[in-house]
């Protein structure tokens, strides 16, 4: 239970970007870059990993994966998007990602949603996630060290038995998440 509570000390589940740490003014590309450098600093696998490049994001915008920009600058609706696909990713093909998020987008161009009440609500439920999150993790890790608690050389096989566990249980997630983004294609070729 000690590793679950040192793993859970290193986890940067405060990292995010926040609707007020956004300006109100609009961000040329190196702008919204160095926003998300100092907002997910905390959660680099490696220092010299890049959360985000001109690059990236570029390839999101020819991939209408989120509404055109105006005059080279970002709004504060195109970084809580950039945001959405950010996390997304990392999980989700970019195609689904630009399925999942074509409705929001739209909407948002029309000025049809409040794109910031919206990732608000997605903030509070990534919370509630960290949360659950931590609750699993303990219960996974003891459930791992209770496993193998005879063997010799426990330790080691109690973290591999860990990470295979930690990886099924993101893969069901993630499993989860694509059905539902086929359902929202089915729907949508239905309709």
């Amino acid at each position: 239970m000690e590793k679950a509570n040192e793993l859970i000390g290193e986890m940067a589940f405060h990292n995010q970007v926040l609707p007020e740490d956004i300006p109100k003014i609009d961000l040329y590309i190196d702008q919204v870059i160095q926003l998300f450098e100092t907002s997910f600093a905390d959660s680099k696998r490696h220092p010299d990993e890049k959360i985000l490049t001109k690059t990236m994001i570029n390839n999101y915008a020819k991939g209408k994966l989120f509404y055109p920009i105006q005059n080279k600058k970002y709004s504060r609706n195109h970084i809580m998007l950039i945001s959405l696909i950010y996390q997304m990713k990392s999980a989700l093909s970019i195609n689904d990602v630009k399925r999942v998020l074509d409705g929001i987008n739209e909407k948002a161009e029309q000025k049809e949603i409040d794109l910031e009440q919206f990732y608000e609500s997605y903030l509070v439920l990534q919370q509630t996630n960290a949360g659950s999150f931590t609750t699993e993790l303990k219960r996974q890790t003891q459930q791992a060290a209770d496993q193998v608690e005879q063997v010799e050389d426990s330790t080691e096989l109690a973290r591999v038995l860990l990470i295979a566990s930690l990886v099924h249980t993101s893969n069901l997630y993630r499993r989860v998440a694509e059905k539902l983004v086929d359902e929202m294609m089915k729907k949508g070729e239905e309709a």
